[in-house]
C-alpha cells in the first residue's frame, strides 16, 4: 500500500491529584476547551471530553506518529501549566501521575460519547473508585489496589 491507515481511539481516564475537588464550573468548560485545542495542535482527534470535580474523560482518535502514552503527556502537562499561569488561585491544581487508557470500538464510539457527556448524571450513583475498578476489570487488566491511588 502507498499509505496508511489509522483509527487508533482510545479512552483516558484521569484524576485531579489525590483526586481532589478542584474542577470548577467555571474552570472546566475552559479546561475541556484548552484540552481540546492542544489535541487538535498535535493532529489529535478530540471526539468527546467531560468529567466532574475529580476527574476528567477524553475519547481521542490518535494519528499514527504519536503513542498512547505521548499524547496524554501533552495534553496533562499543557493544561496543567495552563492553569496554573491563568488561574492564580488554582495554583494547587495538578494531575494525578498516573492515567487510565482503554482502546475503544468503532462500533462503540457513540456509547463512549455519550457516557462522557453525561458524567454528571453518571456519578450520581457511583464513585469515580468504583468507575475506574470498573474499568480495569471490564478491560481485563490486572491491578493491586494499593498502587491505583497513589
Amino acid at each position: 500500500m502507498a499509505h496508511s491507515y489509522t483509527n487508533i481511539l482510545i479512552h483516558y481516564i484521569f484524576s485531579t491529584k489525590s483526586r481532589a475537588r478542584l474542577i470548577t464550573n467555571d474552570l472546566e468548560k475552559r479546561l475541556w476547551s484548552y484540552m481540546g485545542g492542544i489535541a487538535k495542535n498535535n493532529k489529535i482527534k478530540t471526539l468527546a471530553i467531560g468529567g466532574v470535580e475529580d476527574h476528567v474523560h477524553l475519547l481521542l482518535s490518535l494519528p499514527q506518529t504519536i503513542s498512547v502514552a505521548k499524547a496524554i503527556q501533552l495534553i496533562k502537562g499543557g493544561s496543567s501549566t495552563w492553569v496554573h499561569e491563568t488561574f492564580p488561585n488554582h495554583n494547587n491544581f495538578n494531575w494525578q501521575e498516573g492515567y487510565g487508557a482503554f482502546s475503544v470500538s468503532i462500533s462503540l464510539v457513540e456509547e463512549t460519547i455519550n457516557y462522557i457527556k453525561n458524567q454528571k448524571e453518571h456519578h450520581k450513583k457511583k464513585t469515580f473508585k468504583e468507575e475506574y475498578i470498573a474499568f480495569l476489570k471490564k478491560h481485563c487488566i490486572e491491578y493491586d489496589e494499593r498502587y491505583i491511588w497513589g
